[in-house]
Formats: C-alpha cells, structure tokens, sequence
C-alpha cells in the first residue's frame, strides 16, 4: 500500500474547515480522483472529492480511518473494486472487502447515509465482464439483504449499448477511464439517486 501514501498524505492535509463541512464525500479509485468537474455537476450540493488515483477497494478499507479522520459528511458516495480485479482478485475477495468497509464506515460514522457505485463496464477488461457483474450482484444483495444506510447506485447497465457491449462514448481512449459523457451519465445517474431525493435520504 506505500505507493498511494503520498496522495493519502495529501488528503489528510486538508484544511479544518474543509473537514467539518464536506457535504457529500466521494471516495474511491481514479474514477472518483479523475471527476474534475464534479463539483459543476452538482452545483446546488456541496461535494468533496476523496479519490486517490488507481486505488482498490482494499486499499479504500486499508486507509479509511486516516483518510475521513474529522470529516463530518451528509453522505458517503464509494467508487471502487474495479481495479481489484483487475490485479486478479475474486469477487468473492472484493465482496469481503466491500463487508470491512461497510464496518469501518458505519463505525466512524454510525448511520451515515452511504452508497456504492457499482463496478463500471470497462471496455479495456470487458473480457471480465462475468466477474464485474458477479460481484455488483454480490454487493447489491449484500445491500438489499441488510436494509440498511446502504444503497447500490447502478451505473453498469446504463453505460452499455444496445447490443449489451460497453458504450465507447462513456470512455476515454484507454478504455478504462470515464469520458466527459462518461461523468455526465454518472452525474445524472447520482442525481437522480441520491440528491433529487436529498430530503429524504439524508439528514440536515
């Protein structure tokens, strides 16, 4: 994990003020760091940006505590696992640690409204594409099942064609990275989920 400790140092230097009134923080890989323009996206509700690039889902659990230390959020939006199993791990090990962060999250933050974006369509690992959908299937029942502060934000079958394949206009020539059209399907997708309902889900 020495690798991301210098973007992880540099979060935790963000400003008091900032920690105490963050709004809604999103937390992940690249796909959340990446998200320049997020705060235009959401304009009407204060966001913070949490992402450190090319994290996993285990490494989200692994600096979680030094990363929210004195944060106060409205609510915890969380992008990653992508990149788990692109370095070869199972969906049953990227559910476990779905599970930690889960722990971690509701222990720091008690009942906090928390939601998770499921795993992407990524062209470049579209080879995978079974394991993507296993383990956003594994989570979402995971969610559903407890009924609790948790709730699964699908973003998988709307960036797919309709011939089922991921859509090139959502990605950036990698593949695997979100384009301009990429962040705003997810924009609306998280609009639509999380502040059209704002009042209801999370508290003032």
């Amino acid at each position: 994990m020495y690798w991301y400790e210098e973007e992880v140092k540099s979060l935790e230097k963000r400003k008091t003020y900032e920690k105490a009134n963050p709004g809604v923080i999103f937390y992940g890989s690249s796909s959340i760091r990446l998200w320049t323009g997020i705060e235009d996206d959401f304009l009407n509700n204060k966001v913070t940006n949490l992402g450190f690039g090319g994290s996993t889902l285990a490494a989200c659990v692994w600096f979680f505590e030094r990363i929210m230390f004195q944060y106060n959020p409205k609510a915890l939006v969380v992008y990653a696992g992508d990149n788990d199993l692109g370095d070869g791990r199972t969906p049953e090990e990227i559910f476990i640690f779905f599970q930690q962060l889960m722990v971690k999250a509701n222990q720091r933050f008690n009942s906090l409204p928390c939601f998770f974006i499921s795993l992407k369509p990524s062209i470049s690992r579209w080879h995978m594409a079974d394991q993507f959908k296993y383990t956003n299937n594994l989570i979402e029942s995971e969610i559903i099942r407890l009924n609790c502060n948790w709730h699964f934000i699908d973003v998988f079958k709307k960036m797919l064609d309709k011939s089922g394949n991921p859509n090139p206009l959502y990605f950036d020539n990698d593949g695997l990275h979100l384009s301009k059209e990429g962040y705003k399907l997810w924009a609306a997708i998280i609009n639509e989920k999380i502040f059209n309902h704002y009042d209801k889900l999370i508290p003032k």
